[in-house]
């Protein structure tokens, strides 16, 4: 996937969720990265490089990764989750918008 591709569809799934705010994201060739401002103190950070795979998407909280997604060549595909988000529990590859629905479910569990 190109960074085009990454763009159109993460925009594509924020759109229809309604806790997000404002979306900053920054291009540098072949990377992609920022931050999607969500309601309530958090955001999500978005990190996505074209040439390796690499994937990242980590919701903080008072500056804590509270759950998250991410994919590099070291682990694999692995989920940070809400119970225990120091953890790396493995998981099957994802796309763009699977973790946008999983976002998603993990809101709605949040106070």
């Amino acid at each position: 996937m190109d960074i085009s591709q990454f763009l159109i569809l993460l925009l594509d799934g924020l759109s229809g969720l309604d806790f997000v705010e404002k979306v900053d994201l920054q291009t540098e060739v072949f990377i992609v990265k920022g931050r999607v401002i969500l309601k309530n103190h958090r955001f999500l950070q978005v990190y996505f490089n074209e040439l390796t795979g690499t994937t990242a998407f980590a919701l903080v909280e008072n500056d804590m990764r509270i759950w998250g997604v991410d994919y590099d060549n070291l682990r694999g595909w692995h989920v940070h989750p809400l119970e225990h988000p120091e953890t790396h529990n493995q998981t099957k590859s994802k796309i763009v918008q699977e973790i946008i629905d999983e976002l998603s479910q993990v809101w709605s569990r949040l106070p």
